[in-house]
């Protein structure tokens, strides 16, 4: 990024970060359209039953723990390819 003007630089960062809220509110609107599918399934009331709403606490946390779980893999993976290459 040094190779780049300030301006670039500015124009770079706020689409980087377009992408990332973009992406944010796509993996969000996953896991709501998931847990609501897997977990509410009676309409006859406004509120969510103690049944409903303890399957999308679980649903959620286990989403989160998931989607940590990639990224710590993902993370490792990089840092052996990384290392492979400044191997060679």
């Amino acid at each position: 990024m040094d190779m780049l003007s300030a301006s670039e630089q500015r124009t770079l960062e706020q689409r980087m970060q377009k992408r990332q809220v973009k992406e944010f509110m796509g993996a969000f609107g996953g896991l709501v359209e998931h847990c609501f599918t897997s977990c509410v399934d009676d309409f006859t009331s406004k509120a969510l039953s103690t049944r409903e709403n303890g399957c999308i606490n679980r649903c959620v946390l286990k989403w989160m723990a998931t989607q940590q779980r990639v990224s710590d893999r993902f993370q490792e993976h990089n840092a052996q390819i990384t290392q492979q290459m400044q191997n060679k």
